[in-house]
């Protein structure tokens, strides 16, 4: 939507919107553009409607009612009783230009196609109407009215600026690239068709001729940070993502960087074993958000997790839970990812087994039918409570998904016990509910101990 707004405002102070729309009573008014109007010099007759005398008479009337401020409605009266199938389609455009003025588009475009029907040259309603098109956001309707208009004659930079976005926004990406490029030969100064040169390129993978537009770009406007933003892309198009991390790092020093843009840098570094510093550029992302995604920030914890970096890993969900706790705002299932994560790395680390215990159990309150937190526990409680270890297995093997892990983790206990013969029934189960190769080794060694101990 940014590059709408910025088109759409483009649009309103252009030439291409023939004055009416940003000072339309003194616009009205001028002498040259009533002259030019009522076709007395310059008008193609080809491709311009004419009026008749007394079509002439009734149009000047109309044109003195449009610079009348005291009475806005009378123009639209007099065109409304004026058209008819048989006058000509200026009025039909005239009307359709002032709906245009007031933005009542849906109008405009009724009566601009009303005069391409009643004259099918009407080079300047073509025009016109593709532009209110693209206003509207219908971007496929506005192609064929915008060409129609060059191919009548509107050869300017402004109709092909317009062209090259339509098509880009319906994915003709290679005719809005000729449309661009004939934009930037009649308005080599406008940057925005440049800019859209440069995504149409993008989008075609034609990063070595991205990276040299956006040069050109930013040498014209240095503060923008679009252009080395789109320079970054095409790096990473290249498979060059330290490059793209370098330009991440220089806009992230004046805070230009956008939040999406340093979660990629973050993935940069992982992909690239830079684990310490992708948790700091995470952190640094999760600090600058206004309204943090918590979801998002987890997934980042997850990922330097499963690269086994634990200390930077922990680093990072200190900073999470700091932030969580400020906004209060954590879900109930968030924080019972944060709290697993911090378990699991706990348990790598070979970190108390107190502190995990409380964690799990606090994973446990928050759900009772978290069925990984209650087989963890289980292992924490096996080395010094037997029975308070089967009990959460016990409580484990009561939900259907995590019967059959809760039965093998059961059945192993019994078995290091020497409890060979209680052990069979679980073992038998849990590869009835999951078969697998391993398991079932294991249960014939646990069954040919259970015969020699019987």
């Amino acid at each position: 939507m940014k590059n709408n707004v910025i088109l759409f405002t483009l649009l309103t102070s252009s030439a291409l919107a023939q004055g009416w729309i940003e000072q339309p009573t003194t616009f009205w008014k001028d002498p040259a553009f009533q002259n030019a109007f009522m076709g007395s010099y310059g008008f193609r007759a080809e491709i311009e409607p004419r009026v008749t005398a007394k079509e002439r008479e009734a149009m000047e009337k109309i044109l003195a009612l449009m610079g009348d401020e005291t009475h806005p409605s009378k123009a639209h009266e007099m065109l409304l009783k004026e058209i008819k199938p048989t006058t000509s389609a200026v009025f039909d455009f005239t009307l359709a230009n002032l709906f245009f003025q007031e933005d009542n588009l849906t109008n405009a475009v009724v009566y601009y196609t009303s005069a391409i029907e009643k004259f099918p040259t009407f080079q300047r309603a073509y025009k016109n109407l593709g532009l209110i098109q693209i206003r509207l956001g219908n971007f496929e309707p506005s192609i064929d009215p915008l060409t129609k208009s060059i191919e009548l004659g509107a050869a300017d930079g402004m109709t092909y600026g317009l062209l090259g976005f339509a098509y880009a926004n319906t994915e003709q990406y290679l005719s809005a690239e000729c449309a661009y490029r004939q934009a930037i030969v009649l308005q080599p100064k406008t940057l925005d068709w440049k800019l859209g040169l440069c995504r149409c390129l993008f989008k075609q993978q034609k990063y070595n001729d991205v990276i040299a537009l956006c040069d050109e770009l930013s040498k014209r406007d240095p503060q923008r940070a679009d252009y080395p933003l789109l320079k970054a892309n095409a790096y990473l198009g290249l498979k060059q993502p330290m490059r793209a991390a370098e330009i991440y790092e220089l806009l992230d020093i004046t805070k230009k960087t956008p939040l999406t843009a340093l979660h990629t840098l973050g993935d940069i570094y992982v992909n690239e074993g830079l684990l310490d510093q992708a948790a700091e550029v995470y952190a640094r992302a999760l600090q600058r958000e206004t309204a943090p995604d918590y979801a998002k920030q987890l997934r980042n914890v997850e990922v330097l997790v499963s690269r086994s970096a634990y200390p930077a890993a922990m680093r990072l969900l200190t900073t999470f839970r700091t932030s969580a706790e400020k906004s209060a705002t954590l879900s109930d299932d968030l924080r019972k990812r944060m709290l697993k994560l911090e378990a699991r790395m706990l348990a790598a680390q070979g970190g108390a087994s107190d502190a995990q215990t409380k964690i799990l159990e606090e994973i446990v309150r928050l759900d009772p039918l978290d069925g990984d937190a209650l087989i963890l526990l289980g292992q924490c409680a096996a080395t010094s409570n037997i029975e308070k270890a089967i009990f959460y297995y016990e409580r484990a093997a009561n939900i259907e998904a995590f019967e059959s892990d809760a039965k093998l983790r059961h059945a192993q206990l019994l078995v290091k016990a020497g409890k060979y013969q209680e052990a069979l029934p679980l073992l038998k189960r849990a590869l009835e509910l999951k078969p697998r190769e391993d398991v079932q080794r294991y249960a014939e060694q646990v069954e040919r101990a259970a015969r020699r101990t019987s």
